[in-house]
């Protein structure tokens, strides 16, 4: 038994560390090809990866970058956290009824089918420049595809391992983390990791359009001077922080939902 435990938890810490070296590998193909065309087309068109990171390194120096960035981070974050909240419960709340699936069904398709940028042309209307803008656009565009994994994790649970739980008066508590989590979790979690792009791609956009601060309105600066450099330099500083949100917290996350799942079985 405990050789299998260890040769288990030996597995699972092989699967973090080649997961680790896959990522870098491809984002190292990807520095290469970005390479050859900054080779190919001139600074002028695409510079290289060394001068974006150098003008990148210049903005972070200068204490330029940072607060941009901050600002960026929390009204993505912002918007995120409403929007996986509301998606999470009232999706999971749907998912346990099949007439409020059925009535919110077209309701979400309509949600998901709507442009980003409408809401963003409708939140301008509404609230100006300003958080409210950005935050709004956020919500709207990332609240359907959580709530829709949300519920369809709720609609696809097995009734009989809740009929179980019941029979033998099992802690609510027990109920939600052993039964309910697991199952939900693998549709959750997919749908907030889209989510999560979903929101930095949209906050980039109506900073852009529709404010004066923000990585996004900086972005505006660096493309009205015709600084190719700093306008990749804010876009790899943004893709950097996506990628930090994703691997350090809902990474983590999932790692640990799967082993307890793993465990469990």
């Amino acid at each position: 038994m405990s050789d299998a435990l260890g040769w288990r938890r030996l597995g699972a810490v092989s699967a973090y560390f080649w997961s680790g070296w896959g990522a870098v590998a491809s984002l190292l193909l990807f520095c290469a090809l970005w390479e050859w065309g900054a080779l190919h087309h001139g600074p002028l068109v695409l510079p290289g990866p060394s001068a974006v990171l150098g003008r990148l390194g210049e903005l972070l120096a200068s204490g330029l970058a940072a607060p941009q960035l901050w600002i960026s981070a929390r009204r993505a974050f912002s918007g995120l956290g409403i929007a996986v909240l509301a998606g999470t419960v009232l999706g999971m709340l749907a998912g346990r009824s099949l007439t409020a699936a059925l009535v919110s069904r077209p309701l979400v398709t309509l949600l998901l089918g709507m442009p980003p940028i409408a809401w963003l042309v409708l939140a301008m209307i509404w609230f100006g420049m300003g958080d409210a803008t950005p935050v709004f656009t956020v919500v709207l565009a990332c609240f359907p595809l959580v709530f829709a994994g949300a519920m369809q994790g709720a609609r696809t649970l097995d009734g009989q391992l809740v009929d179980v739980a019941r029979v033998y008066r099992l802690p609510w508590r027990v109920v939600l983390l052993d039964v309910h989590l697991p199952h939900v979790a693998s549709y959750l979690l997919p749908a907030w990791i889209t989510a999560l792009g979903i929101a930095w791609k949209v906050v980039m956009m109506a900073e852009l359009l529709a404010a004066s601060d923000g990585a996004g309105a900086a972005l505006a600066v660096s493309r009205a001077q015709l600084d190719m450099a700093g306008s990749l330099g804010w876009i790899a500083a943004v893709l950097g922080l996506l990628l930090a949100a994703e691997y350090l917290l809902l990474e983590p996350i999932k790692r640990v939902i799967e082993r307890w799942r793993a465990a469990d079985a």
